[in-house]
This record gives structure tokens, sequence and C-alpha cells, in this order.
């Protein structure tokens, strides 16, 4: 970074000595001013709707690309575990063969310290017959033992190598998985900042203004929904865990959106979601894509409070129903966990976690 930035300064140092460096020509008389290009040439300046809907995309493409990174890390924490438990298994693997190796050797040993003679010719030199019996009993046992010995130390041995590939492909996945956290974390980076620049360009009151257009677009779409009759056969209660679900997801009211956050500070769309339904005991998927893809789906019709409704034909964002039309949600960046109609939005569909 340091040296892009000093090999850019000492371009720039060159390219001004250079332009100072040249000849000056002279000129007998000043050139005229150039004429003043057609209005039509002139950069039209945006509306404040027009500039409302542009942060609103780029937002929209941040909460998407927000679900990539946010599922690339539960998948990296997930290998992570994994290889942990594998590492710890390999562990207990190598202590094992390097006790049934033990137990080989001392086998050995015994064998040497009776002059390597089989059990059987040992025997047949023996002239006690109640001795040779119960030594063929005792031999027999050794020679099942050392079979089982042998065998177990086979197993072992190839369980060892399997934990070792199974570590070695998920430790290929993990950095695969950080590959895609990285490129997830940048797009959105590179997303809100320029929806923040577009905001910070505008004056104050343009601001208050801009805020104003997007709860109108909110109340236009919310009044739209409400019309369309919707609302009318929705009047279900919540079941004992959508109640605690929601007590949850109500009680974060007023704390901002951070993408990627899960609590207790601040929350992202999804993030405000998944722990209000792990906090009634009910754990779920962490993003609006995958709550989307393995929770069971519902009729709006049939949707009660703590219901999830999915919104955008992406899946990229995701609110809790509370009842009355109206569900808690964490907007974007820039504002906090707040209350909006069901309806505010492109809705998707409805999931629901406790079915």
């Amino acid at each position: 970074m340091y040296r892009r930035h000093c090999a850019a300064a000492a371009i720039t140092l060159v390219c001004a000595m250079a332009v100072l460096a040249s000849p000056v020509q002279a000129l007998a008389a000043p050139a005229p001013p150039s004429p003043t290009p057609p209005a039509t040439d002139r950069p039209v300046k945006k509306s404040l709707e027009e500039v409302r809907q542009e942060i609103d995309a780029l937002y929209r493409a941040a909460g998407s690309a927000t679900d990539a990174y946010n599922l690339a890390e539960e998948k990296a924490e997930k290998q992570s575990g994994e290889i942990v438990k594998l590492a710890q298994a390999i562990v207990e693997g190598q202590a094992k063969i390097a006790e049934l190796k033990s137990r080989a050797g001392a086998q050995a040993r015994e064998e040497y310290r009776n002059a390597g003679l089989p059990p059987g010719a040992r025997l047949m030199l023996s002239g006690d017959p109640g001795l040779f019996l119960d030594g063929v009993s005792r031999a027999r046992q050794g020679q099942k033992a050392a079979k089982g010995l042998l065998g177990e130390l086979n197993r072992t041995q190839q369980d060892l190598e399997t934990y070792t590939q199974d570590a070695s492909t998920n430790w290929t996945k993990l950095e695969a998985n950080r590959v895609k956290q990285a490129k997830a974390k940048k797009k959105i980076n590179a997303q809100i900042a320029a929806a923040k620049k577009l905001e910070s360009q505008l004056e104050k009151k343009e601001r208050e203004r801009l805020l104003r257009l997007e709860q109108e677009a909110e109340y236009t779409s919310q009044t739209a929904w409400l019309g369309s009759g919707a609302l009318k056969e929705i009047n279900r209660e919540a079941s004992a865990t959508g109640r605690k679900a929601v007590a949850f997801a109500t009680s974060k009211i007023g704390l901002p959106y951070e993408w990627g956050a899960v609590g207790p500070k601040s929350y992202d769309c999804s993030g405000l979601t998944s722990r209000a339904w792990a906090s009634a005991g009910r754990p779920i998927p962490r993003t609006s894509q995958e709550q989307w893809r393995l929770l069971p789906h519902i009729a709006i019709k049939d949707m009660r409070p703590g219901d999830l409704i999915i919104y955008h034909s992406d899946a990229s964002h995701v609110g809790m129903y509370i009842g009355d039309g109206a569900i808690v949600h964490a907007p974007r960046p820039g504002r906090n966990v707040t209350l909006a109609g069901a309806g505010s939005m492109e809705i998707l569909g409805v999931v629901r976690p406790d079915r």
C-alpha cells in the first residue's frame, strides 16, 4: 500500500517537473475564449428522487453481498470446527498407534526371550502332558491376541490416514471460503462507500428530504399492499416460541445496523432474525438467503407474528412479522433497527422457523 502511494507521488512529481521545464510558446494574441456549450451538453443534475433510488440500489446490492459474506463466514467457522475435531482425532490416533506398537514390541521381545521358538515347538519339547495341554490353550489365546493386535493397529492406521485426508480437504475448503469472504467484504465496502458518498454530497436539508422520500416510498408500497386485501386474512396468533422471538427483536429497536453484525450492540437484517429465534430456543440459518432456502415456506394469508418475511428477488433482506401488518427489521447502514410496514418492500415470500 505504502509503495503504491510512494510510486504514485513520484510519478506525479516527475510529470509536474516536466511541465514546468517545457518551453513556453510565444503567442501573438491570446486565444479566443471557447464558446459556452449548449445546455444539452452540460451535466444534468440528478433529482433527489433519482439519488434516493441510486442509494437504495447500492444498499440493496451491499445487502446481497453481505449475505454472501455471512454465508462464507458461517461455512469457514464450520470448517474450522471440523478441522479442530479432526486434529484431536489425529492426536488420539497417533497415541493409540504408539501404544499398540509398544504392545507389539513387548510380544516380540517375549518371543526373543524364548529363543525364537514357535509356541508349538516349545510345547513339544515339554515332557509334562498337563503343562502341554495348558500351554496349547495359552498359545491359542496368544495367537488370537496377536492377530487382534495387528488388526487393531491396521484399522487405527487407516483411520489416521482418513482423518489426515479429511483435514486436508477441510483446510482447502476453509481457504476457499476465506477468499470468498475477502471478495464479498471488498464488494460490500465499495458499495456502502459509494452510497455514503452520494449522501454526503447532499446539503442538510436535502438529506432530511431524502429520509422523507424513503418514508414516502415505503408508505406508498405499504398502502398498495394493504389495498390488495393481503391483511384481511392475516389474523393468526404467534406461537409461544414466536412470541419470544418477537420480544427479542422488538427489544433491539433503536440499535444501529451494521453489516455482518449479530449483536449485542448492532445487527444486520439476518443477524437480528437469527439471534431472535436462537434466543427463543430455535436456531435457524444465519443469512436471509439460507433462511429462504431452508426454512418451511408459508402463504402470506397464513402468516403469524414471529414468521420471517423475505424481500427482493434475490432474498437479500429479511424482517420479522410482528402483527397488524408490521415488521421489525434492521434496514441498512446509516439506519437503526425499526418498525416498518410488512408491504413496504417487494415481498418474495414468508418462512416459519417453528413449523
